[in-house]
């Protein structure tokens, strides 16, 4: 009785201790009842961290609170909260929310998981450099389109036999972002480019366990430590992003053969068979261009975006969220609107396309997140994206080794990154 007398009164005062948090700076928003020590930890789902956030939201509305172990995170779910947040109220939430395994590796520097000053500094020095090595100019285009040939000679080597591509497609966006910042690209077997190509992937496996707690250190910006963890980031951010959804398009189109033929129409029209495909010819391949942003739709990469933090005590509609407070953005809720992209579940290009087949952009289109903190490669990765799906499909019909309706193309997990099921395919050579 006195052991159970003593855990009752702990758990109490643990609880008060939380509520003293929720309430001792304003009032936070709402939410489920944490238990002691673990919070909420125990009603979510790790594996399946947006279905949690979004029976949640039912429950407590679009701006609610949960408990990581004894600290707060604010979670806001649905466009209005997603775009108040890291527009109206960009500034407030321009601090980066902690993960305590990238912390004890980063130890707050570089771009991605920086704060304050510092971040400001590195993102505008990444932005400048970037720009300078040729970003957004006709330069980087024909790296992208060089890469887009070695890797589909690649895929000839498998001469039409079953082909597992993850591999290929995580050497070449590294291999674009190698070409900027190196100003030179490695061949698919050069031992050290293979040993990076190695510790992107276990990097992408570090973020898929438990996360959040602890506190940022604040150091000056411009150390050659800091440098190397910006070159470190720009290379995390710029190829396993793009070498997941390279992936996961090439499986969707696996699945929907007649969206892989329809492109391929498209290319005949535009391009044919004569030169590589250019980012001019966006603008006339509207379904091209759809089918690309449906799979960054229907992908949800980074589902809950990257953790923001409140850099100050800020009053967020009739909240008050302290100093500190991590800020969870539901990108999800965004990407899977029904107003908007009716049956968001499926995956449908025409989401982007209006009633006479022209491109039809959307607000609601925020795989790279939106506001202060949006992804430095925004500009890159569409580019590749659009560039390689093309080259591919010029060059090669895919075929799926069982029936298309038989391919799971569900993600094994989808908690920090999306974690695709591996599979195989055949690239037939075009005639």
């Amino acid at each position: 009785v006195t052991a159970l007398g003593l855990v009752l009164c702990i758990s109490c005062l643990l609880l008060i201790s939380v509520w003293r948090k929720s309430h001792g700076k304003g009032q936070l928003p709402p939410g489920p009842v944490p238990f002691p020590i673990v919070g909420n930890m125990l009603q979510l789902d790790f594996k399946d961290i947006t279905k949690s956030f979004g029976s949640l939201a039912k429950s407590y509305g679009p701006v609610f609170t949960l408990y990581i172990g004894s600290e707060p995170v604010v979670v806001l779910y649905g466009y209005e909260a997603v775009k108040e947040a890291l527009i109206d109220h960009g500034e407030e939430f321009a601090a980066r929310g902690s993960l305590p395994i990238i912390d004890a590796v980063n130890k707050g520097l570089g771009i991605v998981f920086s704060s304050g000053e510092k971040w400001k500094q590195m993102r505008r020095f990444s932005l400048t450099t970037l720009k300078n090595l040729g970003m957004g100019k006709r330069n980087i285009e024909e790296r992208v389109q060089e890469e887009a040939k070695f890797l589909v000679e690649e895929f000839k080597k498998a001469n039409g036999q079953p082909y597992d591509p993850r591999f290929i497609l995580e050497c070449a966006p590294c291999n674009v972002i190698c070409s900027v910042i190196f100003q030179k690209r490695f061949e698919y077997d050069d031992q050290k480019f293979l040993h990076l190509v190695e510790l992107l992937q276990e990097n992408n496996k570090i973020l898929n366990s438990p996360w959040i707690q602890e506190k940022q250190n604040q150091e000056t910006a411009f150390t050659m430590e800091n440098l190397a963890q910006t070159v470190s980031d720009l290379f995390i951010a710029g190829s396993e992003t793009t070498s997941i959804t390279l992936r996961y398009g090439l499986l969707l189109l696996l699945k929907h053969p007649e969206i892989a033929d329809k492109i391929r129409e498209e290319i005949d029209h535009v391009i044919g068979q004569n030169r590589s495909p250019c980012m001019k010819d966006r603008r006339s391949m509207p379904y091209t261009d759809a089918v690309v942003h449906e799979i960054q739709r229907h992908l949800d990469l980074i589902p809950s975006n990257l953790p923001h933090a409140a850099k100050q005590d800020t009053q967020f509609r009739q909240y008050a969220i302290p100093k500190g407070t991590i800020i969870f953005t539901s990108l999800t809720s965004v990407l899977y609107d029904e107003k908007v992209f009716p049956n968001a579940q499926q995956f449908d290009p025409g989401h982007f396309l209006d009633e006479s087949g022209n491109f039809k952009k959307s607000n609601y289109f925020m795989p790279f997140s939106i506001g202060k903190r949006v992804c430095v490669g925004e500009g890159l990765a569409p580019m590749e994206l659009f560039l390689v799906f093309t080259t591919i499909l010029q060059n090669f019909t895919l075929k799926p080794l069982i029936d298309p309706k038989d391919i799971n193309i569900t993600p094994i997990a989808t908690g920090f990154v999306c974690v695709l099921p591996p599979y195989e395919l055949c690239f037939l050579p075009s005639l």
